[in-house]
């Protein structure tokens, strides 16, 4: 599929990020650079690190031995919580790691005390401001988290990046995002889920794909980022492989529901 094909999720400036990312936590080292270079190979045009993950050489070598234009590409990185007072040092060694100019996506990994939550969002906004990265976001932040920000610089978060499943799901917290302009990005979307579970094994046989295509499949028919992660070639492969097909209405209302139970 053509990267240009693909799904996505437009965010301020007219930056578009690509609902399905491919997650590097935990891939260090060769084996992570190895699994960055084979998702960008299979087609994934967003990926996703973070200064903790310890990977960001890997993952900007992968980028730039993949032949692909930078411009193609969506990344996003993290800053701890704990770098108050020396953002912008933490992400300019990120983008000196990654190889690249600016990143296309720099997010609060969790929220830092309350004291220190506007003055580091204030610095990430700057950064912004700066083109070190064109779209600023938070991860792991609650509504009221998120208001607070808002009120205080009248910015808001382009994304929440979260832990986020079938068995997850919130209506509410999901709407509550997009009344506010805030884009959903889901993480560890196969660890909170039970793939064995009945509905997602029928769904799953209905159109001859995997429970975890499903899962990934449900994301995105929702409109929601999700960023699997994996180091198996075929893994990576097979998580890609879900725009052949879409869920019906009553496909997702019965998936939905599986948060219930």
């Amino acid at each position: 599929m053509d990267h240009t094909d693909q799904p996505t999720a437009m965010l301020p400036g007219d930056v578009r990020m690509p609902l399905l990312g491919f997650g590097t936590w935990q891939a260090t080292g060769t084996e992570g650079y190895e699994a960055v270079l084979a998702a960008l190979d299979t087609g994934y045009r967003h990926l996703d690190t973070a200064t903790m993950y310890g990977n960001e050489r890997e993952v900007g070598r992968a980028v730039q031995e993949s032949g692909l234009r930078r411009e193609d590409i969506f990344i996003t990185t993290k800053l701890p919580p704990d770098r108050v007072g020396r953002e912008r040092e933490t992400l300019e060694a990120s983008l000196e790691a990654l190889g690249v100019d600016q990143v296309d996506l720099w997010l609060i990994h969790w929220p830092p005390s309350a004291a220190e939550s506007i003055p580091m969002w204030r610095e990430v906004l700057a950064a912004r401001d700066e083109n070190l990265t064109r779209t600023v976001g938070v991860s792991n932040y609650s509504t009221a988290q998120i208001d607070e920000l808002i009120q205080s610089t009248e910015e808001n978060p382009a994304v929440n990046q979260i832990r986020w499943g079938p068995m997850l799901y919130d209506r509410q917290r999901h709407a509550e995002l997009r009344d506010r302009g805030v884009v959903l990005e889901g993480y560890s979307p196969f660890k909170t889920t039970d793939l064995s579970d009945p509905v997602l094994t029928r769904i799953a046989g209905a159109h001859d794909v995997s429970p975890a295509q499903v899962v990934l499949r449900w994301h995105i028919d929702h409109e929601i980022v999700v960023i699997p992660k994996s180091v198996t070639p075929e893994r990576i492969s097979a998580n890609f492989d879900v725009f052949h097909f879409s869920l019906t209405a009553e496909e997702m209302r019965d998936i939905d529901a599986l948060a219930g139970t």
